[in-house]
């Protein structure tokens, strides 16, 4: 049984405010502000197209996400989700392929927050900047949740305030209400029109894009820590997706009538070629620092979901059991300092093999997102009657046109699988991320003979692999 004022152990100081800025910080990070010249110089001006797609495909999987969450808010979130749908196999694969999702994106945000840091600070090894600022963002996670809280609506809030600017200067030049610049369109369709490149890239853009518009997920983790989870997971759900739609859609329309499409180079900003046209003095630092804080941003998110991730886990027997012990201040405090030497670890990796052992690492990290995206689509259209049942017939938050839209996003998942098997560009991500999936399946299947065995049977214990140490406090129909 659960007070008011825990779950399980964890404390509910996290307010709506904080929940919609975290699912806002987890989904605007570098992808956006880097990352989009990448789609921009492979699809042309037809990458609003790609985004405006991506971007309905995480709406309708946070949707779906958002049903079983409203229904049942718990810390594992979708991990849990799974677990109810398809057995323990699922909750145990699904919450390590995200928990090394999030870890390797920890290590990766470390290692670039660094870097940008070496803008202005000189004489001082990347190395060092990467685990200062990892310590820097432990301290924060281990302080409290509301401080975790607190920090990422700041930090969220200066993203969100920054591309609000862009746009808004943006339109300024757009519609010549900007110093010395004209109504013009002609960037639009002057550079071999809209789909320079044809239709195909346009689709497959998708696989790109939707690594950085993903991460609006966390906040069905995080609102387990909150005083009202299920309302605080349907206002969080229907405002963000929205306003990420808008700010990833609107800042590519912006960015490819400013600038001719095929004129940013690989690796550089097109938010900072845009700002450079605007004459926008100290432009470079500006932006910098904007960079810097969305990969702070998306550090600070990555050590609270991973630590999150293994609290679920070792409540259920998956991880060492002193995972699940928290302080006086309700913070999974082993659990934050584990995930913050496997982020330690990941940037020794990165100084001693970059182009060789942390790139297969970013790599198989690629496709664990999709895999997870996966799970909560099918965890969502086995669970949708049992939720119904029990919740009267009714349920407050609900997935449209169930189930053929879940069955349609369901298809679009495993139909961008496939595109990335056949691009050879993707090909390596996607066999790396199943081989470490077939890694997670074979240590479950270890542990299950293992606690089958009997000499690891206790007199009246379950033989049944499907069944959870805590089955009896967590599922919801027993309780």
């Amino acid at each position: 049984m659960q007070d008011n004022d825990t779950h399980g152990g964890l404390h509910t100081p996290l307010k709506q405010k904080h929940l919609t800025m975290i699912a806002l910080g987890g989904t605007m990070g570098a992808g956006l502000f880097i990352g989009s010249g990448a789609i921009i110089s492979a699809v042309g001006p037809a990458a609003i197209v790609t985004y405006a797609l991506t971007g309905v495909l995480i709406l309708l999987v946070m949707r779906m996400l958002g049903e079983m969450a409203v229904a049942n808010p718990r810390t594992g979130s979708f991990t849990d989700y799974a677990r109810d749908a398809m057995g323990n196999w699922a909750g145990f694969s699904t919450a390590w392929l995200y928990w090394y999702y999030q870890m390797v994106v920890v290590g990766f945000e470390a290692v670039v927050g660094a870097q940008l840091l070496q803008r202005w600070i000189h004489g001082v090894p990347a190395w060092l900047l990467s685990v200062m600022l990892l310590l820097a963002l432990t301290l924060v996670n281990l302080v409290s949740v509301g401080n975790f809280g607190r920090f990422e609506y700041w930090f969220a809030g200066i993203k969100v305030a920054a591309v609000v600017a862009f746009v808004a200067v943006g339109v300024l030049f757009v519609l010549g209400l900007w110093p010395n610049a004209t109504i013009d369109f002609s960037n639009l369709t002057a550079h071999g029109g809209l789909a320079p490149n044809g239709v195909l890239p346009m689709l497959s853009g998708v696989v790109v894009v939707i690594f950085s518009m993903v991460g609006a997920e966390v906040v069905t983790v995080a609102a387990a820590e909150s005083k009202e989870p299920g309302l605080a997971i349907k206002r969080a759900v229907n405002a963000v997706i929205y306003r990420v739609l808008f700010f990833f859609v609107t800042s590519s329309l912006i960015i490819v009538t400013i600038i001719p499409w095929d004129s940013i180079p690989t690796g550089d900003s097109p938010f900072l070629h845009v700002l450079q046209v605007l004459n926008i003095p100290g432009v470079a630092d500006i932006l910098n620092v904007v960079i810097l804080i969305a990969v702070l941003s998306c550090l600070n998110i990555g050590l609270y979901s991973t630590s999150r991730m293994l609290f679920t886990l070792g409540s259920n027997g998956e991880c060492p059991k002193w995972m699940t012990s928290v302080n006086k201040r309700g913070v999974p405090v082993w659990g934050v300092l584990s995930c913050t030497t496997i982020g330690y670890g990941c940037i020794a990796v990165a100084y001693f093999f970059p182009d060789s052992v942390f790139l297969f690492l970013i790599n198989a990290s690629g496709a664990m997102i999709l895999f997870v995206y996966l799970m909560i689509c099918i965890s969502q259209i086995i669970l949708r009657k049992k939720n119904e049942r029990e919740h009267g017939g009714k349920l407050e938050f609900k997935m449209w046109l169930f189930p053929f839209l879940s069955i349609a996003v369901t298809a679009v998942i495993i139909f961008i699988l496939a595109t990335m098997l056949w691009d050879s560009t993707s090909r390596i991500s996607l066999l790396q991320g199943l081989a470490v999936w077939a890694v997670i399946l074979i240590a479950f299947g270890i542990k299950t003979v293992r606690e089958r065995s009997p000499s690891a049977l206790t007199p009246g214990a379950s033989t049944d692999p499907n069944e959870s140490p805590l089955t009896e406090t967590r599922n919801p129909e027993k309780v």
